[in-house]
């Protein structure tokens, strides 16, 4: 069930349109450890494709000389585990455009799973999440937000809204780089092959 689970699965890092600290509707910067330790984790959980989606043509270009270089032979030779990671790496102006890439690839619209660190009505949880997404044939698209995260709308409009991650203390502003990393154990790891569930 796992690996046909994963099989379908894309993650897309939404700069724009998210909210700032003050609920501004804003377009945050691209950053490079955004981008390297995301295509790390969805490298590592089987995740189909990373799309970075930015609205601004200086910032995808940026993001576009960064992943080429690690793209390139001269990359692969450096770094060729950092090189593999970034392969998945792709880069959007929109979250429509997203939603395209993927019914083109997979020829079905995504099943849309926003995330938030507000708790949204009607959210769904990690295992209920797994457990329809396993039983469907349509790929599923994660998207996370940047800066205070994603607006409103974009909630709205989503298929499903992930519940929010809960700790054991009240904080709750994780990075989303660390944000994401939970979502995809809890989503895609096999215990049969986690060396602590096997220790219990």
């Amino acid at each position: 069930m796992t690996e046909q689970l994963i099989s379908r699965s894309y993650v897309a890092l939404v700069h724009h349109p998210v909210y700032d600290k003050n609920h501004q509707i804003v377009a945050t910067s691209i950053t490079n450890l955004d981008i390297h330790d995301i295509a790390r984790a969805c490298k590592t959980y089987g995740v189909t494709r990373y799309f970075l989606v930015h609205p601004v043509a200086a910032q995808r270009e940026l993001a576009r000389r960064i992943v080429s270089h690690w793209q390139a032979t001269e990359g692969a030779e450096q770094n060729p585990l950092r090189s593999a990671a970034l392969h998945l790496v792709s880069i959007a102006s929109s979250i429509d455009e997203v939603i395209a890439a993927i019914t083109d690839l997979e020829h079905a619209a995504p099943l849309v799973v926003a995330t938030s660190a507000r708790l949204h009505p009607g959210a769904v949880s990690v295992r209920d999440l797994r457990q329809e997404c396993a039983r469907s044939a349509r790929p599923h698209l994660l998207l996370l937000g940047t800066g205070w995260g994603l607006l409103d709308e974009c909630l709205e409009r989503a298929d499903r809204v992930l519940a929010p991650i809960r700790g054991r203390t009240d904080y709750n502003h994780l990075s989303v780089r660390t944000a994401l990393g939970i979502m995809l154990d809890r989503l895609y790891a096999d215990p049969e092959h986690n060396l602590g569930e096997q220790g219990r």
